[in-house]
């Protein structure tokens, strides 16, 4: 019974209200230094970044306590400054903790070079087209030479140069096509009158 008398005793409710103001007192101060040490309340907009250079990056995220890492470049895209900001995480209008990072994705200078196969010649036009389309090639014009097989690739060509197996051009080159036009055996100029030539000293000679 002394104990039942001492819970409701006077001396009991008073000890108790001030451990309750207590324990609330303290649960506040430690949420406040919790928000204060978190920066709970702090919400920094990540910036739109893109078809930026490096130095005006830094500038615009020095300004908003931001840091950033670049990291490897992209695949050229013309509609890009060349080392400008291709992409970027968190994305434009995000909120993040200041000295939050930024990761970057920057776009190269140009296009890649690429080399050229080596089983392309002889090949068939049907044949050839799909293969350097994937590689990143254009097709340019279609020309025909004199040639036993019709539309067989003889040649393939640059801006007017002869293009060989292992040659690398920057992707997205036009590249066009020289073929066969099925109609015999391909013979030029010094061929045609080395023949002629020898025809008459046969011709000569019979008589």
């Amino acid at each position: 019974m002394g104990l039942f008398r001492f819970i409701f005793s006077k001396t009991f409710l008073i000890q108790l209200v001030l451990a309750v103001i207590v324990l609330v007192v303290l649960s506040f101060f430690t949420m406040q230094w919790l928000d204060y040490s978190t920066n709970q309340d702090q919400r920094i907009e990540v910036p739109d970044l893109a078809k930026m250079n490096l130095d005006n990056v830094e500038d615009r995220l020095d300004e908003l306590e931001l840091d950033f890492e670049i990291l490897d470049s992209a695949n050229f895209n013309p509609d890009f400054p060349g080392y400008s900001v291709i992409d970027q995480v968190p994305a434009p209008g995000k909120f993040v903790k200041e000295e939050r990072k930024i990761y970057l994705t920057l776009n190269p200078s140009g296009y890649r070079k690429i080399e050229i196969p080596n089983n392309l010649i002889r090949k068939t036009r049907r044949q050839v087209e799909p293969t350097l389309r994937s590689l990143g090639f254009e097709i340019g014009e279609i020309s025909y030479k004199p040639d036993i097989a019709e539309d067989a690739v003889l040649e393939l060509r640059h801006k007017g140069t002869l293009v060989e197996p292992g040659d690398k051009l920057m992707k997205t080159s036009v590249i066009d096509l020289v073929l066969g036009d099925g109609s015999g055996r391909y013979r030029d100029l010094d061929e045609d009158s080395l023949d002629v030539e020898e025809e008459t000293e046969s011709e000569i000679d019979e008589f």
